[in-house]
């Protein structure tokens, strides 16, 4: 790995790096806090997926997360949202598909599924990497904003046991039924409607359930709410499955990183009684 660079946060430390991925087949990006708590044992670890257009950067900059994750003794990883650099035709035509906006999916279709296999990437490399490199311990928790709130529920829900706990803000929580979702799945995994549903939330709640309780925050005024993101579907599939949500729709709140950081400790801390018992 390359260090990109480090720099110090209430007592830890924020790491960036550049990696040879085998996932995407390029270099990959991500950051990484380390708690002071880092420098004397392990810690636990919570994976933040952001949303469209986004890098791991508009995270550590704008979420005001390290002063309560040092607090807690909690690492949090923060990957790119998309393999970058490959200049694939059309990759940078729209800010919904493509260069910033991988779905955390695997692709099937051509040119993408020769690198833009976020789901793989997310869900198996990048933890392996972060344990075996970090002062950090085997317990993890996911979250994310958008279409990172997505990636975090399908990611969660398709590996029962493997994390903690699992929240999200303002998550594309039924992607088969909105634009976003339909555009994404469409180019990158083609018309299988049942690979489609795989990567959908709200169907897989129905299909197999969850561990443990959910939080979302969602704000009222996000303009997305209605057309993309709807999670009224995901309140619906968890009460028929039994599976405990809590979903806050924040009055006056939109899907911008003011709302996220209003609430980002409320979060760290529901994550933390999880991590650490």
């Amino acid at each position: 790995m390359e260090q990109l660079s480090v720099t110090k946060a209430f007592e830890g430390e924020l790491h960036r790096y550049k990696h040879s991925s085998s996932s995407t087949s390029t270099d990959m990006v991500f950051a990484v806090y380390l708690p002071p708590q880092a420098k004397n044992h392990s810690v636990p670890v919570l994976y933040w997926l952001s949303g469209l257009t986004c890098t791991d950067e508009n995270f550590t900059q704008k979420a005001s997360a390290f002063r309560m994750a040092a607090k807690l003794g909690l690492a949090i990883v923060c990957p790119d949202t998309s393999p970058r650099g490959l200049e694939l035709p059309g990759e940078h035509d729209s800010y919904d598909f493509g260069s910033g906006a991988g779905f955390y999916v695997d692709a099937t279709q051509p040119p993408w599924s020769g690198h833009y296999r976020m789901y793989s990437y997310v869900a198996d490399e990048l933890p392996e990497l972060i344990e075996k490199t970090f002062p950090v311990s085997d317990k993890k928790a996911i979250s994310g904003h958008s279409m990172g709130g997505h990636g975090a529920l399908v990611i969660y829900l398709r590996n029962p046991g493997a994390y903690t706990s699992v929240s999200a803000f303002s998550p594309i929580v039924h992607p088969s039924k909105v634009p976003w979702g339909q555009k994404a799945f469409q180019n990158y995994l083609g018309a299988d409607k049942d690979l489609w549903a795989t990567y959908d939330a709200t169907l897989l709640i129905q299909e197999n359930g969850a561990n443990t309780p959910i939080l979302i925050d969602q704000g009222d005024s996000d303009s997305f709410l209605e057309e993309q993101l709807q999670p009224n579907h995901f309140e619906a599939a968890c009460a028929r499955a039994n599976v405990p949500l809590t979903l806050n729709l924040r009055a006056g709140y939109d899907h911008s990183y003011y709302f996220i950081s209003s609430f980002i400790d409320n979060h760290l801390e529901f994550h933390a009684r999880k991590l650490m018992g």
